[in-house]
């Protein structure tokens, strides 16, 4: 008893008191903190910040993945687990600074060009799982999902909603463009939606296929050089040369003439009228 209060009532309207604000995980550590304090490990203070602290971290990870239900983001990847020892083409600095997330707030676009398996993929939801934990708003996809989801909205008469939707996304990752053949009027309305997006909103997309190529992947060279010169404005472009890590095991068994074609080398941005060139992540800002 201490000032006429009873520590068994006080500590029953604690506990009313957690589950009124919905404070889960501070109730359920409550009684281990206690004990804690009983035994002198922890001070009032401590005790007070180790409630918070729990009950801040499990809404934190309530939030991160009701955003990656959002972003459609299925399987997780992180920087952490990935082997950049076995792609030493790659910049690891570079990729690191990207995760800074500063192309998104200046709404670039970042390209992963390279053969398949070389962890294009994975670094783009790396990427997105960085921003979602930043509190960016993230949306993955497939090129060919993306495409498939505008012709439905233009059949139903809502191409401008869906437009809008993938829009208002901080950040837009678009997967494998190159790998499936785009139906036609596929590049037209994934132009539509990359002009919406063009200098409002930031972009990771991966491909197989260099610039150059792209005529032949949208089937429309004229829409193709539209995409490239709104995606190559204010672009990142990250070059993967190395072989598959999903093949590692089994390099031998690829045909000589299939590695020696792995490599892609992406033709110089095309050159802009009143524009900044091309600029690299980690380049100094224009005077």
């Amino acid at each position: 008893m201490t000032d006429g209060l009873d520590p068994a009532t006080t500590l029953e309207r604690i506990r009313r008191n957690l589950v009124g604000l919905k404070m889960a995980r501070a109730l359920e550590v409550l009684d281990q903190t206690l004990r804690r304090i009983e035994q002198g490990q922890i001070g009032a203070v401590d005790a007070i910040d180790v409630l918070l602290s729990e009950e801040l971290t499990l809404r934190q990870n309530r939030r991160v993945k009701m955003a990656m239900m959002t972003a459609r983001i299925t399987s997780v990847k992180t920087l952490a687990g990935f082997d950049f020892a076995f792609q030493p083409s790659l910049d690891r600095n570079r990729i690191l600074a990207l995760a800074g997330l500063n192309f998104i707030e200046r709404r670039e676009a970042v390209h992963l060009l390279g053969p398949p398996g070389t962890g294009k993929s994975h670094l783009a939801v790396a990427l997105g799982v960085e921003a979602i934990k930043a509190g960016r708003s993230v949306y993955f996809a497939t090129l060919a999902d993306i495409i498939a989801s505008l012709a439905k909205a233009e059949r139903e008469g809502s191409l401008r909603e869906r437009i809008r939707f993938l829009s208002a996304f901080a950040l837009l990752i678009v997967d494998e463009i190159g790998y499936l053949p785009v139906v036609p009027g596929g590049g037209n309305l994934f132009f539509q939606l990359v002009n919406a997006r063009y200098e409002r909103g930031a972009m990771i997309l991966t491909s197989n296929r260099g610039f150059a190529e792209w005529g032949e992947v949208f089937g429309d060279p004229v829409v193709a050089t539209a995409l490239l010169d709104r995606l190559l404005h204010h672009a990142v472009v990250v070059q993967i040369e190395g072989s598959s890590y999903r093949l590692r095991q089994h390099a031998e068994l690829v045909p000589e003439h299939v590695r020696s074609k792995a490599l892609i080398t992406p033709p110089p941005a095309p050159k802009r009228r009143g524009r900044p060139p091309l600029r690299r992540e980690g380049d100094p800002a224009p005077a």
